[in-house]
């Protein structure tokens, strides 16, 4: 192995070694201390309170003595809100510190192994940015298929909310029915909804939350009709067979959709691929033969000019292929 491939190699392991202390020092201690504090403190006064109120405190104390010193920095800046408002959709279990962390270690890993095989300082440089939007990636996947699976539970919700409303519960007892039977995400939702009421906050703030942590179509079409039936009467189990109704038939119009245009988008994902892919193996199987792209001016301006015609016909695929509804 020679001394430039040594060098780097090192080089990865002591940065990587430097970032995971900081992230253990800033992050982990903090989360760590600050729960064992609070453990200690419900220990000491569980013997007084019951276990709602116990559960009720561990949650608020949850948002914010455990939150780190680094949250607290991150979240000043501009660009926070909509990636802690994804990652909440998203329901995954990360701060904006730790996504933070992942996305530079993602660039660092990605540049270190491209140049230790490549030996191009450009193609390593433009492959760790994407790398750095991986957990970006990560988190839109896991909210749209938490939507996706929000969107074919919520029909069945509806309809056991008016089947309790017919039988004479009042609406706040319906909605601790599909927190109790209703599978997540559906049921976390609800429950969530429940607890906030039940705790004080009035319903119509509480159905507007349930709007806003849930921006799908059908979501404010159940939050309006309640809303309006709380105004001005009305038979509100009719209102919600209609509503289940129609939200059966647009989620089968978006799976006739998603049939129809899956040719197309697996075609775009095809044209997007094919030109980086071929580009890497033509790299490893001959670096001499590409070597001038890399390293004349004029071959740089190409492959700027390549990565942003691929960029938008990328673009153009995607808007073809989504198809509103």
């Amino acid at each position: 192995m020679s001394p430039i491939v040594l060098i780097a190699v090192a080089a990865f392991i002591l940065v990587g070694a430097i970032v995971f202390g900081v992230y253990w020092f800033l992050i982990v201690r903090p989360e760590t201390e600050g729960r064992s504090q609070l453990h200690k403190r419900l220990k000491v006064s569980a013997g007084d309170i019951g276990p709602a109120v116990v559960k009720t405190k561990l949650e608020k104390k949850g948002d914010t003595d455990v939150k780190s010193s680094v949250d607290t920095m991150v979240e000043r800046l501009s660009v926070v809100g909509p990636i802690q408002s994804l990652i909440k959709q998203a329901d995954v279990k990360m701060t904006i510190a730790t996504f933070v962390f992942l996305s530079i270690m993602c660039f660092i890993g990605a540049y270190f192994a491209i140049y230790v095989a490549l030996r191009f300082h450009m193609v390593a440089l433009g492959v760790a940015s994407l790398a750095m939007f991986i957990p970006l990636f990560f988190v839109r996947h896991k909210r749209n298929q938490r939507f996706w699976k929000f969107e074919e539970q919520f029909p069945e919700a509806i309809d056991l909310i008016a089947r309790a409303l017919r039988a004479g519960h009042a609406f706040t007892t319906s909605l601790a029915m599909v927190a109790e039977e209703i599978p997540a995400p559906v049921g976390t939702e609800f429950r969530l909804l429940y607890d906030r009421q039940n705790y004080g906050m009035p319903v119509d703030e509480a159905m507007k939350d349930l709007a806003d942590r849930i921006p799908l179509l059908d979501a404010r079409f159940f939050v309006t009709a309640v809303l309006m039936q709380r105004e001005t009467g009305g038979n509100l189990a009719e209102v919600l067979d209609n509503l289940s109704t129609v939200i059966r038939e647009r989620f089968q119009v978006k799976r006739q959709v998603r049939v129809l245009t899956a040719h197309g988008r697996i075609t775009g994902w095809v044209l997007a691929g094919f030109p980086p892919a071929l580009a890497v193996a033509m790299f490893v199987m001959s670096p001499g033969h590409l070597s001038v792209m890399v390293e004349d001016p004029l071959g740089i301006q190409m492959i700027i000019g390549a990565v942003t015609l691929q960029i938008v016909g990328t673009l153009i695929i995607r808007k073809l292929v989504n198809i509103e509804y």
